[in-house]
């Protein structure tokens, strides 16, 4: 008897582990799929067209999409797949236009100007930056044609004034005493005017000069010194003798160049190598007195690319009566065509570069702001042309570009910008 009574309260208590395991799992089952239906996206609330519409503000719903990822679109309200979040909507009073809406308040605490695109008829041209140097087409060279010696050189050290008329050296020619001591026995035996012509004819291949025949002729006396003198004023550039030195025919002595031409060596950027041609009409200041300018045309465009400027070199003459200018100087130049050129202009403030691309921030007719990319062509000091992109009389954002940073802030920031801009027509995710 008592046997029994255990056994059965043993089943008992195994059927009741039995019950209570399966109440569990039943009710654990129960507790998930409430979840899972919370989790899943409700369908929203349809209008009598069979739009959607937001139960809250009872506005029309383009679609929901998370803000952190606002390329990707969805039909139906419900948790982000990307977030811990939920979607939000973008409403069709909102969602239909391009850009972004900012708050006037925001734009004014956030500094916010703008500027016109605009459109100038000017010539076309770019700035540059050039290098006065001497002219060498216009330099003295000061030659011997005789084999002689440095008697006295009045030229002290390169880079020295001149006056024109100045002497600079003085040679001594062995050579000439003889021919000349002939001449002068010729004409004191009385020979006939055929052998003092050849004579005379002979000191004139020595190169010596028909001065000094006419003074031989004038004073009966020999001379076997000649002196060099520099045609023009200016500097002297080279000097490659000294005292005593020995000279022979067709070496240079020295060398001077004048400063009332100066060439100025305009250096261009290799990207605008096409631009440049002879002809165009260059102004140019220095740093010194930018009041003053001083102008003319480029005469020849240098052949060659400067491997460590990467810039092409044009040459152009400067006058410099004044004497104002030295070489060596630094100019800013500007460089224009004789044709003006219609061009549409925009603040370069307005210009944002990423290395890539050029933008700018334009606003709307709706006062949305919007980035567009643009084709940008010469830059000014202060405005920058703009090839493609914009249309003349678009309102651009000139300063205060709260999206402008750095190229960072351009990939991350635009590119949602633009996701907000196309909204799916068919309401489905992209």
């Amino acid at each position: 008897m008592n046997q029994k009574l255990i056994v059965r309260a043993v089943a008992a208590a195994l059927a009741a582990v039995v019950l209570l395991g399966a109440g569990y799992v039943a009710g654990a089952r129960r507790s998930s799929t409430d979840t899972s239906m919370a989790d899943m996206p409700k369908a929203p609330a349809m209008s009598a067209s069979g739009d959607n519409v937001d139960p809250k503000s009872g506005r029309k719903v383009l679609y929901w999409h998370d803000p952190m990822v606002p390329n990707q679109h969805f039909d139906k309200p419900g948790k982000s797949p990307f977030m811990d979040m939920q979607l939000e909507p973008v409403f069709a009073d909102e969602g239909g236009s391009s850009g972004i809406k900012v708050d006037s308040g925001l734009q004014q605490n956030l500094g916010i100007r703008y500027a016109t695109v605009r459109r100038q008829d000017s010539a076309e041209g770019f700035d540059a930056v050039g290098t006065t140097q001497f002219d060498e087409s216009m330099a003295d060279v000061i030659q011997s044609r005789v084999t002689g010696y440095i008697d006295h050189l009045y030229a002290s050290a390169p880079l020295q004034r001149v006056t024109k008329g100045a002497p600079i050296a003085s040679l001594f020619v062995p050579d000439w005493l003889a021919p000349q001591e002939e001449y002068l026995a010729l004409k004191r035996g009385g020979m006939d005017d055929g052998l003092l012509a050849a004579s005379r004819a002979r000191m004139q291949a020595l190169s010596i000069p028909d001065g000094l025949i006419a003074s031989l002729d004038r004073t009966g006396k020999v001379q076997t010194h000649v002196t060099l003198f520099a045609q023009d004023a200016g500097v002297l550039t080279e000097l490659n003798v000294h005292n005593g030195a020995m000279v022979s025919p067709g070496q240079t002595l020295a060398k001077v160049a004048g400063l009332s031409t100066l060439w100025l060596i305009v250096e261009i950027p290799e990207s605008l190598a096409f631009q440049a041609q002879p002809g165009m009409t260059v102004d140019a200041t220095f740093a010194g007195d930018p009041t003053r300018h001083f102008s003319g045309h480029i005469r020849e465009i240098l052949p060659g690319i400067s491997a460590d400027s990467r810039t092409l070199q044009a040459r152009l003459e400067i006058d410099n009566t004044g004497l104002k200018l030295t070489p060596g100087m630094l100019m800013r130049a500007h460089v224009s065509g004789a044709k003006p050129v219609s061009r549409l202009l925009v603040p370069s403030e307005a210009v944002i570069t990423t290395g890539k691309r050029s933008i700018v921030i334009v606003k709307n007719d709706d006062g949305r702001l919007q980035p567009v990319e643009i084709t940008v062509g010469n830059d000014g000091a202060d405005n920058t042309e703009v090839k493609s992109g914009l249309t003349e009389g678009q309102q651009v954002v000139a300063s205060g570009q709260f999206l402008i940073d750095s190229e960072a802030s351009l990939k991350s920031v635009l590119p949602k910008l633009d996701g907000m801009t196309q909204p799916d027509p068919a309401g489905g995710a992209k």
